[in-house]
């Protein structure tokens, strides 16, 4: 069955920097885009990040945009998010996301918290 697993998450003063990874399994990583996605408490969930199957094109949220870094690795199934210049309002649970259009389902990993103060 399909499994997104997110690591790194934690605490980190402003300023500071965190790489977030998600491990992918039991469907054709390769083929699909993924994004990240977070939310933080009393939020709309939102998109941070996303790249296509081959990582030939990315893009990101406005809020993000020259601060955090989208990758992956098809050989390791595994995408990454390198967040820098952290900020308080980048705190908040943060998702590995790929979208299945056969069946019309999202799928999700369990999500990693991020926590972004002093």
């Amino acid at each position: 069955q399909v499994q997104l697993v997110e690591s790194g998450g934690g605490l980190v003063q402003p300023g500071g920097s965190l790489r977030l990874s998600c491990l992918a399994s039991g469907f054709a990583f390769s083929t699909y885009t993924m994004t990240w996605y977070r939310q933080a408490p009393g939020k709309e969930r939102e998109l941070v990040a996303s790249i296509t199957s081959t990582g030939g094109s990315t893009n990101y949220a406005d809020s993000v945009k020259g601060r955090f870094i989208i990758s992956r690795d098809n050989a390791k199934n595994t995408v990454t998010l390198q967040m820098n210049s952290l900020k308080p309002e980048d705190t908040a649970v943060y998702y590995c996301n790929f979208y299945r259009r056969i069946v019309a389902r999202n799928y999700w990993g369990q999500g990693t918290q991020v926590t972004v103060s002093l």
